[in-house]
């Protein structure tokens, strides 16, 4: 029993490393689109759906576990972790499909601050990589490193709506407008998926150490 126990924990964390990387893979594509690789659109697509299954399985697993197993204390803590990391793992993949749904709806134009949401997209994305890493090494370093590099995305966001307050601010017609609002929104999305991924992190601190920070 105590060994199907631990094949069934690990079972858990191979399928949790499976869905981080299928958030990097997100991330990784919509930093692409944002540049004009609009035929990934569809790859995107299918890799969010697949983080939308990987959920559903792990939250399936994690209750098997639970009510058979009854696990307790680490144990009961890295499954109860899983639960909460999976619903931030899966909003991450939401907000990537609806940054594409963006990029779909150009039809060619092209947001405004392009240099800066490159690099906002890949500072998130890096957020990402480091927080599913600190689960994969159970490394609390890391998971700080994660929690204060938000500041990172955040300023970034800060930087691209001082610039879009000053375009709008010198009058533009319509269709710039919308173009101004519609970058906005992505920088939106891109600080959100900075916000899961602090959220991943501090999950993976509270599955080590039974304390989370906020």
């Amino acid at each position: 029993m105590r060994e199907q126990y631990a094949k069934q924990l690990e079972y858990l964390h191979v399928e949790m490393v499976r869905m981080g990387a299928l958030c990097e893979d997100t991330i990784t594509c919509v930093t692409r689109i944002l540049l004009g690789e609009t035929a990934l659109l569809e790859q995107l697509q299918e890799t969010a759906q697949q983080i939308e299954q990987e959920e559903k399985d792990i939250e399936n697993h994690c209750m098997r576990l639970i009510l058979k197993q009854q696990p307790i204390a680490t144990d009961l803590r890295t499954v109860s972790s899983a639960l909460r990391m999976i619903s931030d793992m899966n909003r991450i993949g939401v907000q990537t499909q609806d940054i594409a749904d963006i990029c779909r709806c150009l039809k060619g134009k092209h947001l405004e601050c392009e240099a800066l949401l490159r690099e906002m997209a890949e500072a998130a994305g890096h957020m990402v990589t480091m927080s599913v890493d600190s689960f994969v090494r159970q490394d609390l370093e890391l998971v700080h490193e994660v929690v204060g590099y938000d500041d990172v995305v955040d300023d970034l966001f800060d930087q691209i709506k001082k610039e879009l307050i000053g375009i709008l601010g010198q009058g533009t017609d319509e269709e710039h407008g919308e173009i101004c609002i519609d970058t906005l929104m992505v920088t939106k999305y891109l600080e959100r998926i900075g916000d899961h991924a602090s959220n991943i992190a501090t999950w993976v601190e509270y599955s080590i150490t039974g304390k989370r920070t906020k």
